[in-house]
C-alpha cells in the first residue's frame, strides 16, 4: 500500500508525488480515490501543487517600475497641455509643461533603466520593432517621446529656435497621450490575473491618473491667471481615474481583492483620498495661489500611490495561486454551461 502524505495547499498526495491535480489531468473524478491513496484533509476549493504560485510573478522591481509608470504618464499628459498652451498663447503655462514633461521623461527612463540593471538592455529593445508586443511598440513611443521632451524643454529654458520649440512641443503631444496609457496596455497583455482582467479598465485608469498628475503638477508651478487648462484636465482626469478604479474595485471578478486587501488596498484607498481632495480642493481654491499648489500637490500624490497601488494588487496576484485558479475554473463552468444550453437547444429543434 501506497503511504499518504499530508500536505499545505494540495490537500493530499502520494509518496510517488501524484496530486489531486495529475489525478485529474489523467482523467479520474476528484471524487473518487485510487488504491492505496489515504484522504488526509478535506479537499481544498482551489489547489495548486505544494501551495505554489502557478505563475512566475513579474522580476519588475519596486520603486523602480511604479515610478516610470507615474513619471512617464505625467510627462505624457503635460506635453499635450504644453502644445495647448502654446497654440493658445499662455507662455507660463507653456514653459512649465515643457519643462515638467522634460523632466519628467527623462527621470522616467532613468528609472527604467535601473531596472533593467544596464542601460544596453534599453538600446537592444531597439534593434525590433514588433507591432503585436505592447513592450515593442512602447519601447519606440518612449524614445522619440523623450527626446522631443527633452529637446523641447532644453531650448525652452535657453531661449533658443522658438519654430523649433513649438516644432518639438507638437511632436512630444503626439507621443503624448500613448505614453499616458501604453503601460496600462503593456501590464494588461501579461498573464497576470488582477492586470489581465481589467485588460478595458486599466488605460483609462492610468489615462485619468496620468491627466491628473501633470494637471496639477503644472496647476501647482503657474501663476493662476494662466492655469485655467491645467485645472481643468486635473480635475477631469481625477473624475476619470476615480469613477474607473470604483469599477475595478468593486468588480464582482475575485481578482479585484487585491485592490481592496492587504499593502495594495491601503495604496489605493490613500490615493483615491488624495485623488478626491486633490479635485475638490481645486473647484474650491484652485484660482487662490496656495490652494493650487495644495491641490497640485495632493493630486500628484494621489496619482503616484494609485500606480504604487495597481503594481502591488498585480503582484499580489500573481502569488496567490487561487487568483490564477477561480477564474479559470469559472471559465470552464461557464462554457459546459453553454455547451449544455446549445445542446438542449439542438435536441430540441431535432424533436
Amino acid at each position: 500500500m501506497t503511504e499518504g502524505i499530508a500536505t499545505p495547499g494540495a490537500g493530499w498526495r502520494r509518496a510517488d508525488g501524484w496530486t489531486s491535480q495529475k489525478r485529474k489531468k489523467n482523467g479520474r473524478r476528484s471524487g473518487r480515490r485510487a488504491a492505496g491513496e489515504v484522504a488526509m484533509v478535506d479537499d481544498a476549493e482551489f489547489t495548486s501543487y505544494y501551495d505554489r504560485p502557478i505563475i512566475k510573478p513579474p522580476v519588475w522591481k519596486t520603486p523602480d517600475v511604479p515610478l516610470y509608470l507615474f513619471l512617464g504618464g505625467a510627462a505624457g499628459t503635460s506635453s499635450v497641455l504644453g502644445a495647448m498652451a502654446d497654440l493658445t498663447g499662455r507662455p507660463a503655462l507653456t514653459k512649465v509643461a515643457r519643462v515638467t514633461a522634460g523632466v519628467g521623461s527623462m527621470a522616467s527612463v532613468g528609472w527604467l533603466i535601473h531596472d533593467l540593471g544596464r542601460p544596453e538592455r534599453f538600446l537592444h529593445m531597439l534593434r525590433v520593432f514588433k507591432p503585436t508586443s505592447p513592450l515593442s511598440v512602447g519601447t519606440y513611443i518612449l524614445s522619440p517621446f523623450s527626446a522631443a521632451t527633452a529637446a523641447t524643454a532644453a531650448v525652452e529654458l535657453l531661449g533658443w529656435f522658438p519654430r523649433l520649440k513649438r516644432f518639438g512641443g507638437i511632436v512630444a503631444a503626439v507621443f503624448g497621450g500613448p505614453m499616458a496609457t501604453y503601460t496600462a496596455v503593456l501590464l494588461s497583455n501579461t498573464a497576470v490575473p488582477s492586470w489581465h482582467e481589467f485588460h478595458g479598465k486599466l488605460p483609462f485608469v492610468f489615462a485619468g491618473s496620468a491627466m491628473a498628475a501633470g494637471g496639477g503638477i503644472c496647476m501647482a508651478f503657474t501663476p493662476v491667471d494662466e492655469a485655467g487648462p491645467a485645472r481643468k484636465m486635473a480635475v477631469a482626469g481625477a473624475a476619470i481615474e476615480l469613477t474607473v478604479v470604483h469599477q475595478v474595485e468593486n468588480d464582482d471578478s475575485i481578482v479585484s481583492e487585491p485592490y481592496h486587501e492587504g499593502r495594495a488596498g491601503k495604496l489605493m484607498r490613500a490615493a483615491r483620498t488624495c485623488t478626491a481632495a486633490g479635485a475638490g480642493l481645486t473647484v474650491v481654491a484652485g484660482r487662490n495661489r496656495l490652494g493650487a499648489i495644495a491641490s497640485g500637490t495632493l493630486l500628484a500624490a494621489g496619482s503616484l500611490l494609485t500606480r504604487f497601488g495597481v503594481f502591488d494588487a498585480g503582484m499580489a496576484s500573481a502569488r496567490d495561486p487561487k487568483y490564477t485558479v477561480v477564474p479559470q475554473r469559472e471559465r470552464m463552468a461557464a462554457r459546459e454551461a453553454g455547451k449544455a444550453v446549445r445542446d438542449g437547444e439542438t435536441r430540441s429543434v431535432v424533436r
